[in-house]
């Protein structure tokens, strides 16, 4: 070979590695420093795992640009399917027919973008709905970004009707591109519940997750159907922390590291599972005031590994999985519906690295362990579950734009 060949050789092959860790360092989502090296090979089977639920994931629709969340209409037979660029679209739930019904104006760099949809719970009467995005403001080194939690309502139906943009909720400065997490749920209490990740880079350096005056890193509730002088919301009268100096009392929960979904069990109570550093991924079942321990630990582990620390007044996960089964969690729900009947009543979560699914039977409380039994080897990098009005479990794949329904 010639000198010349050689060194276009050499060329071709330093792009394509420095390509490759680029990529590895825009994927979204709380793991753009893991590794998935291996990981096809791998029995994605926690030690912990009781048995297998054969599942497998039924294509329905495809051509979706990033989808970040999925969330079903009711009363129109629809999903709203977020994508990252802040398209929100509409798709029938037979798969057919689909349209854009809104643009919300976003930055998408790393893990920022449309996140999170949520429905008021009198939606089919007021048509309120909020969405979590990333905005920049300003431009070049003095740009700052910031999460925004927005209101729109609906004009008619979802189909037909574009809706209108009401107004900003809440908004939070965020530091880096990463750990935005990005989910909205309303709880069965009515009031909405907003999941903030500790801000990005990695291990925390401002430490947020434990610094009670500021919101990043934790678990908020508030209420949107009030105002309080000088908010577009209220603080309800029964977070843990109202009054107390030195925090805000918007916290419901602190210690959170990237809490990438969560949802409500048929008992109302709040799962969230949490993306885990370089070592554990976990699930959580979260209560007024909790703490669930980042930066101090990673799952039931010390945070930095080796580190001394104590538990003392932090709540241990009910599962947590180590990151030879997978590298990044993806929180879903509790199954009630028929489509398969085996997994009524567990909670599905997934890891948006290696492609696993599992089934949870949650513990009766927070100092139980859930028993996990093993789903399928998806190969998809879902970001998102999503539950329809009978119960039943449809999921995204964020690269490939694919929705799925899960099925026997």
């Amino acid at each position: 070979m010639s000198p010349r060949r050689r060194i276009a050789l050499l060329l071709l092959v330093l792009v394509a590695v420095l390509g490759a860790a680029i990529w590895q360092r825009a994927l979204p989502f709380g793991h753009h420093h893991h590794h998935g090296a291996g990981f096809g090979a791998l029995p994605h089977v926690p030690a912990q795992v009781a048995g297998e639920i054969p599942v497998h994931l039924r294509q329905v629709a495809d051509g979706f640009k990033m989808p970040t969340d999925l969330h079903y209409i009711a009363g129109e037979d629809v999903w709203l399917v977020a994508q990252k660029d802040g398209d929100l679209a509409w798709l029938a739930a037979n798969g057919q027919t689909r349209g854009l019904y809104l643009h919300a104006d976003v930055v998408h760099d790393g893990e920022e973008g449309l996140l999170g949809i949520a429905l008021h719970p009198d939606f089919a009467r007021n048509g309120r709905f909020f969405l979590n995005t990333v905005v920049r403001k300003g431009e070049g080194d003095t740009a700052t970004d910031w999460t925004q939690i927005v209101q729109w309502r609906a004009r008619g139906p979802v189909r037909t009707a574009p809706p209108e943009r009401v107004g900003l909720v809440l908004e939070v400065r965020q530091p880096y591109t990463n750990h935005k997490a990005g989910q909205l749920q309303f709880g069965p209490d009515g009031k909405l519940y907003i999941g903030l990740g500790d801000g990005g880079s990695g291990g925390d350096p401002h430490g947020n997750g434990q610094n009670p005056n500021v919101l990043l890193g934790k678990m908020l509730r508030i209420d949107v159907d009030r105002v309080d002088p000088g908010l577009a919301y209220a603080v309800p009268a029964d977070n843990p922390f109202v009054g107390r100096a030195g925090w805000r009392p918007e916290i419901w929960a602190l210690g959170l590291r990237n809490p990438w979904r969560y949802s409500f069990d048929p008992m109302g109570r709040l799962i969230v599972a949490d993306v885990g550093q370089n070592a554990w991924e976990e699930v959580n079942l979260v209560a007024r005031g909790d703490n669930l321990g980042w930066n101090r630990r990673e799952g039931k582990n010390c945070y930095p590994p080796g580190s001394a620390c104590t538990g003392d007044g932090m709540v241990d996960p009910v599962w947590q999985y180590a990151h030879d089964v997978g590298a990044c969690i993806t929180g879903g729900y509790v199954a009630t519906g028929n489509a398969v009947p085996q997994l009524r009543g567990k909670y599905v979560v997934g890891d948006f690295t290696s492609g696993a699914i599992w089934a949870l039977d949650l513990p009766a409380n927070q100092t139980g362990t859930a028993t996990a039994w093993h789903l399928t080897e998806s190969g998809a990098h879902i970001a998102t579950f999503g539950r329809n009005a009978a119960g039943d479990l449809w999921a995204a794949d964020v690269f490939t734009g694919i929705i799925y329904a899960l099925a026997p």
